[in-house]
């Protein structure tokens, strides 16, 4: 078997839900009618271990799963080895249609992305109106997590010594 990020430094189980309650975006691909790859970051929130994606009605990923094609989504992060993380899913997603799950999950994304007077609130609420936008869950077929965070990293100590080719830099 292969080693990967995800053998390696497996993100599994309450780690891997807090990780993504705690995650801003999410990147959503799916297969548009041409067969070309429909790629979006959107919002998430996560109440009792399920996904949801607030999603405008002309969003082509509702179409493109209803279609029956393909649907995956990243949340990742990290700028260096130690600090790589994230959660690869292989899904579909499902409307939610309970009234009161939808006013809950407004509440959830108001709480997660903005405050009481926010600057954008009122242009996100009033597009959204016009949007026709609604929640979908993200139902995972598939959920794959990595964390190299958790990687004990010592110290290195900082070369002071430059290869000859760098000639730019003052020590």
């Amino acid at each position: 078997m292969a080693v990967t990020a995800s053998t390696w430094q497996p993100l599994k189980g309450d780690k891997r839900w807090a990780y993504l309650a705690r995650a801003k975006t999410i990147r959503v691909a799916s297969i548009d009618e041409d067969g070309s790859i429909y790629l979006t970051p959107l919002w998430l929130v996560v109440k009792d271990k399920k996904i949801y994606l607030p999603i405008d009605a002309g969003s082509r990923h509702a179409a493109n799963v209803k279609a029956g094609r393909q649907l995956s989504a990243l949340v990742d992060q990290g700028d260096e080895y130690a600090t790589v993380s994230g959660v690869r899913i292989v899904g579909s997603l499902r409307e939610v249609e309970d009234q009161a799950l939808l006013d809950e999950l407004a509440q959830l994304v108001f709480d997660k992305y903005f405050h009481v007077d926010h600057p954008y609130v009122e242009q996100y609420l009033e597009f959204g109106e016009a949007a026709g936008r609604t929640y979908y869950e993200l139902v995972p077929t598939k959920m794959i997590g990595w964390d190299m965070r958790e990687i004990n990293v010592i110290a290195m100590p900082e070369a002071r010594v430059l290869p000859a080719h760098v000639g730019d830099r003052l020590l």
